[in-house]
């Protein structure tokens, strides 16, 4: 039986024909357009917006179970939502806050900071970001070098965060400091919570190859963070890590997102026919988008088998490496293929918020802005490099 039948009952049916209709009627086009040009620099309030959209409906934070305001769904319906809004160019979901800090805080916290925390990221009031890549300490997240010196009631920061995700948005970030050297260098990391307006904070842009700013570096200068603001206990920051670094079990190989890609580019190819001078390329170009298509459905069902084990286990362990480097290496190749269908359309200046922009979207021009900026995906989330020597290891036990 196809791994895949188990979201064709007549309620899951029913639910995503909703979810559907839901997105048609409320996603606002200026955020749908964004999102369509392959956009992940949105601004702060489109993702605002978008957020208070779904906490109306109840759908915000889909992972998050009732007795913290989210919907409770199962897991079925939770992929059933994730993949219909993808495929209507909704935004991705807020994921530091909702689906990072959110479930380790409800894990971890105390119930003061469930009461502080918890309710400005269900309202989509507070925006988060992750304080964890170092200049020097990246894949190797556990040299991390950053310094949190305990002073009575508080941690005095000093040192820098590098590749900080929408720092330069967000109002408090959340992260991995040093607070001993004595012992394993996985010992001595605690986890802390800051808020990004305390004095000694600065933030300065980092431009992507295509030159949108998405990611900066984030330094502290005598950064005096309460120690109320520490998530678990002193110097066990590591195991805490691990946990909210295990939680994000769907949309690691980014399916969903990569067949609204892909639909984008045949709808090109059908309606634009870039080829129409040299056939003998759009065979080829043919082929390829049918070999794609095979490649998306074969990770679709991994996807599936890793998520919903048949013994229950809640979650996926180091085979969601191959899911991130299948996930990532087919979402490059989309927008490579995407960017040669488009030929020197694909050079155009950057796009506005006009509406002859969906014109100029279904020309393809601007596939260079995605093609380069998917790069990225081999790199974050630890490097694919990374990736397979845990596939080797842990999976396959060489």
């Amino acid at each position: 039986m196809d791994v895949r039948e188990r979201f064709q009952t007549a309620a899951l049916r029913a639910f995503r024909e909703e979810v559907r209709s839901f997105v048609r009627a409320n996603l606002p086009e200026d955020i749908r357009r964004k999102v369509a040009q392959e956009r992940m620099d949105l601004p702060r309030e489109d993702q605002q917006r978008w957020h208070k959209i779904l906490r109306a409906k109840g759908w915000a934070c889909a992972g998050w179970p009732k007795e913290h305001g989210g919907p409770g769904f199962s897991d079925d319906h939770r992929y059933v939502l994730e993949r219909e809004l993808a495929l209507g160019d909704a935004p991705r979901p807020m994921i530091y806050g909702e689906g990072m800090l959110g479930p380790t805080v409800m894990a971890y916290g105390t119930e003061a900071q469930k009461r502080q925390i918890l309710p400005g990221i269900l309202e989509g009031d507070v925006l988060w970001c992750q304080g964890f890549s170092e200049p020097n300490a990246g894949s190797d997240l556990a040299s991390l070098q950053c310094k949190a010196e305990r002073m009575g009631d508080h941690y005095v920061l000093n040192g820098s965060k590098m590749w900080t995700s929408e720092g330069h948005i967000a109002d408090w970030m959340f992260g991995l400091f040093r607070t001993d050297n004595s012992g394993r260098k996985q010992e001595g990391i605690t986890f802390l919570m800051l808020d990004l307006n305390l004095p000694g904070v600065t933030v300065r842009p980092i431009l992507l190859f295509e030159g949108t700013h998405e990611v900066n570096q984030v330094f502290f200068d005598n950064v005096c963070v309460p120690v109320e603001d520490r998530l678990g206990d002193e110097h066990k920051g590591w195991a805490i890590a691990k946990y909210l670094l295990s939680l994000e079990r769907f949309g690691t190989a980014e399916v969903s997102r990569s067949l609204a890609s892909l639909a984008r580019l045949k709808a090109f190819v059908r309606d634009q026919d870039p080829f129409r001078h040299a056939p003998e390329q759009r065979e080829s170009t043919e082929r390829r988008i049918a070999e794609l298509e095979m490649e998306l459905e074969a990770l679709e069902i991994t996807e599936v088998r890793f998520l919903f084990k048949q013994d229950g286990a809640n979650e996926v362990g180091p085979e969601a490496s191959m899911l991130k480097v299948r996930g990532t290496e087919i979402q490059q190749d989309i927008f490579e293929l995407t960017m040669m269908c488009a030929g020197g359309y694909g050079l155009g200046a950057r796009r506005d918020e006009s509406a002859a922009d969906v014109a100029a979207t279904r020309r393809g021009q601007d596939s260079a802005y995605p093609y380069f900026n998917f790069r990225k995906t081999a790199i974050y989330a630890g490097s694919n490099e990374i990736q397979r020597n845990i596939i080797a290891k842990a999976v396959l036990g060489l």
